[in-house]
């Protein structure tokens, strides 16, 4: 069974709103969750938000992510920030440069796999990656 996330090419499970991604589908039969064109796309808009909780809330680390991404009212937040520090081998409390593709690469590997329950398409995550890059 494939999970709602990976279902919807959203595997970062990121939540309707106003805000527009690339790649999103214009009507959304989801009525929570995002739907796109495609799981890079998916992964590009995980990027996306990324970058923008470390440029316009001032999120620099892990810990500052995970926490704004993942809130305790919507998830085990201390769960959620463990594994993907220790699935991405990086430290909670480490200030991250959003724009170092080998550390954002791990970052988003390990959300989706603990959103999905299943370890993320490598491949896919990283034409995500070319995709937030403008490449």
């Amino acid at each position: 069974m494939v999970s709602r996330g990976l279902d919807n090419c959203n595997p970062g499970n990121i939540r309707r709103s106003r805000v527009r991604y690339k790649g999103e589908l214009p009507h959304s039969t989801d009525p929570e969750f995002r739907q796109f064109e495609s799981v890079e796309w998916g992964y590009r808009a995980i990027f996306m938000l990324l970058y923008t909780y470390h440029h316009r809330h001032g999120c620099r680390t892990l810990r500052q992510m995970i926490d704004r991404y993942a809130p305790p009212s919507e998830n085990p937040t201390s769960a959620y920030l463990r594994f993907v520090s220790q699935q991405s081998g990086i430290d909670p409390d480490y200030v991250l440069d959003v724009t170092n593709e080998i550390l954002m690469v791990e970052v988003v590997c390990a959300i989706s796999h603990f959103e999905n329950g299943v370890p993320a398409d490598r491949n896919a995550v990283c034409r995500g990656w070319e995709l937030f890059c403008g490449k």
